[in-house]
């Protein structure tokens, strides 16, 4: 037979021709292959059918099949335009073949080439199949692979996550339209609940009355206008109704597709107290500089003033009144003397000289000092201590100061013939600390001044600076103790001061 004979004639035309009607026939990815790379694929498959052909030789066919469906699966070709591709070769061998064989050797030649078309194309397809199907199995189980490791990633994502916001020491929540939909131990813990009873409830809950109205406009308008973060204080509502200063940073947020507000709140009682002191310190320090000042300037014509009053009453004989007035002028420079004292006192650093003392010695000193004074306006004197009191550790003089200091206010503010009790009580749980209470039976102090008795230069008193309770408040607390101050339903004060045992 002379299909080999005009095969092999008309090789390069039929290649080419192949190629033409690849690229213009059989789909848009082979017209984008280059021309180049396609004789060669071409070429191949041409030598291939007709080892088939001619010689009956299957082994290059079948080496071009596992060659060409590889990179076509790789190029991303389909099934059908590989088949087509083979396919090809019947359409440009035919004319050639039936211009020069008569019509019995067409017949028998165009049954070899469909012989050969049929094993090519079935065996192309079986292997297509099986390595795209190897190609498939072998991509999901990298799929599953990456889902597996972003699995456990998150997980260990979350783990972290969960570890982070659970342990620090802030609160952290998350507030969507306007509900608690996550909150951390610290978060509840800071007002007072538990978590169960915090998801799921109005944020606005959480806040005391008079944040709420600045709180909301605040809230409405990042939500509205898409605020990326917030810092603001504000006062948060405590189980127990109770309204601490709080600072907030927020963030608005998507959770499951709508918008939200992650926060982290912290309490700031202790900042807002500790800025308090500082201003009051600046305060007082200028203020203590001023009555230095004053005090020294005022001092000094005042001692010249009393002295020559004290040697005119010596030297000079008065009648009538006019001896009582020079002495009621001694008695008020007297008492301009010691307000100076007071003042300078307000104005230094409190120096300690601390030893081992007996409280009780303490207060019996300041008892007999004031002894006159009860005398002079029949007050009855109520003291009771307790048999066991270790000593404290303290500077005497100061504490027998803020004592004497309580003590003059009573005296001052209750009538003739009243009463002051003075007790102590020692405490050795936590910090071991002994209590001396003082009470009377005065008129006590009206509520809407107890937040400001141990304010400087706060009194109600016709004559007085106002630094008495002062003086007091910062002796106790410069040894370390505190001071309190309350009115009895009763009437009169209750004023405690707890010196501890140990050394400041």
């Amino acid at each position: 037979m002379r299909i080999g004979e005009i095969l092999a004639r008309h090789r390069e035309g039929l290649i080419a021709e192949w190629i033409d009607r690849l690229r213009a026939e059989n789909g848009p990815r082979y017209e984008k292959r280059p021309k180049e790379e396609l004789y060669v694929t071409v070429a191949a498959a041409f030598d291939a059918s007709y080892a088939v052909l001619v010689e009956r030789d299957y082994r290059l066919i079948d080496c071009h099949i596992r060659w060409i469906t590889g990179l076509r699966l790789l190029g991303g070709f389909s099934l059908s335009e590989v088949q087509g591709a083979y396919e090809m070769f019947r359409k440009v061998a035919t004319p050639v073949l039936a211009q020069e064989l008569g019509k019995r050797e067409l017949k028998e030649a165009l049954e070899r080439v469909n012989e050969c078309l049929y094993y090519t194309i079935t065996r192309f397809s079986d292997n297509f199949q099986q390595l795209h199907e190897k190609q498939i199995r072998e991509h999901a189980q990298d799929l599953k692979a990456q889902v597996d490791k972003r699995t456990r990633e998150l997980a260990e994502s979350e783990a972290q996550y969960r570890v982070l916001v659970e342990d620090i020491n802030d609160g952290y929540f998350v507030n969507q339209e306007g509900t608690i939909i996550f909150a951390n131990k610290a978060f509840c813990d800071l007002h007072g609940y538990s978590v169960a009873e915090v998801i799921g409830r109005p944020y606005i809950e959480f806040i005391a009355p008079e944040s709420r109205a600045e709180v909301k406009k605040l809230y409405e308008k990042r939500v509205e206008m898409g605020h990326a973060q917030d810092l603001y204080g504000y006062s948060r509502r405590t189980r127990d109704g109770r309204a601490l200063a709080t600072e907030n940073k927020v963030k608005l947020i998507v959770y499951r597709g709508k918008p939200a507000v992650a926060g982290i709140c912290r309490d700031i009682t202790e900042r807002i107290e500790m800025e308090k002191k500082v201003r009051e310190s600046e305060s007082l320090a200028h203020i203590g500089q001023l009555t230095t000042s004053l005090a020294h300037e005022i001092r000094n014509p005042l001692s010249s003033v009393k002295m020559n009053i004290q040697i005119l009453l010596k030297k000079l004989e008065f009648s009538g009144n006019d001896k009582r007035r020079m002495e009621i002028m001694t008695e008020e420079i007297s008492r301009l003397e010691r307000i100076l004292t007071e003042m300078l006192d307000f104005a230094k650093p409190l120096r300690l000289d601390l030893k081992p003392t007996p409280i009780r010695r303490v207060i019996m000193s300041c008892l007999e000092m004031m002894t006159v004074r009860f005398q002079e306006k029949g007050i009855q004197v109520r003291s009771k201590f307790s048999r066991s009191l270790p000593n404290v550790f303290v500077d005497q003089d100061k504490i027998e100061q803020a004592i004497i200091n309580v003590l003059q206010n009573s005296i001052d503010a209750i009538p003739a013939h009243g009463w002051i009790g003075i007790t102590t009580r020692y405490t050795p749980q936590s910090t071991p600390h002994v209590e001396i209470t003082i009470d009377d039976n005065g008129p006590g102090i009206p509520q809407e001044d107890l937040p400001y008795v141990f304010d400087p230069f706060f009194s109600n008193k016709k004559k007085g600076t106002g630094l008495g309770l002062w003086n007091v408040k910062k002796v106790i607390e410069a040894h370390g103790g505190s001071v309190g101050i309350t009115t009895k339903r009763t009437g009169g004060v209750h004023l405690s001061m707890a010196v501890p045992v140990g050394k400041a």
